[in-house]
């Protein structure tokens, strides 16, 4: 059974037996590149300082605490759905799949599963979606760190390979310079043709 909450983690004291994972997706917004997603155990006797919501951290200091997540953690994955998966099942889905594989690719096998949001991917483990999870669950905030860097990285070798839309600045959500690099030089294969303003553009 899935039971949404949205709570602090003060509620799960009464938790402790379970083997948890959290989970946190990087990347439903932007126009471009895959979508990813990363499952986190922590290891309880070798505390992180620092985890919150990557997106209240810098570039630099999400850097750092993804490498300290990878040697500390009991367990960790990283997982994505590609454009085209994107395109054929939709955003949400995509996302929930790209969920599903990073808990899957750990190598321990959780008992529940605290995914940010208000919904859980169909998954083996028990579930449980906690809203703002990635700046109240320390797991959540490690797995949103691993997603986003991760992501970010992916975007920084397209930008390599398609060097005309800038993707290493603005990570493929619609900003004005990626909007004007689009009419400029059209959608390109690692676009995602479904959303609203690049199917704007085919349809052109």
């Amino acid at each position: 059974m899935v039971k949404k909450i949205d709570t602090n983690l003060s509620l799960f004291t009464s938790l402790d037996e379970d083997v948890i994972c959290g989970v946190d997706e990087a990347g439903r917004g932007p126009l471009a590149g895959p979508v990813f997603a990363a499952a986190v155990i922590l290891d309880p006797l070798r505390p992180i300082d620092g985890l919150r919501d990557s997106k209240k951290l810098t570039e630099a200091k999400r850097d750092a605490l993804a490498i300290e997540i990878k040697s500390h953690a009991l367990s960790w994955s990283i997982a994505q759905c590609s454009e085209e998966e994107i395109d054929t099942l939709n955003i949400l889905q995509a996302t929930m799949l790209a969920m599903r594989r990073a808990i899957e690719g750990l190598h321990i096998t959780p008992t529940l599963a605290l995914i940010d949001g208000n919904r859980c991917p169909v998954m083996t483990v028990r579930g449980e979606a906690i809203i703002k999870g990635d700046d109240k669950v320390p797991a959540i905030s490690a797995a949103s760190i691993l997603a986003k860097t991760a992501r970010d990285h992916a975007l920084g070798l397209l930008h390599i390979e398609y060097p005309h839309y800038a993707f290493d600045q603005h990570k493929g959500y619609p900003t004005a310079l990626h909007m004007e690099r689009l009419r400029e030089h059209g959608v390109s294969p690692v676009h995602r043709k479904s959303y609203a303003p690049v199917r704007a553009l085919l349809n052109k």
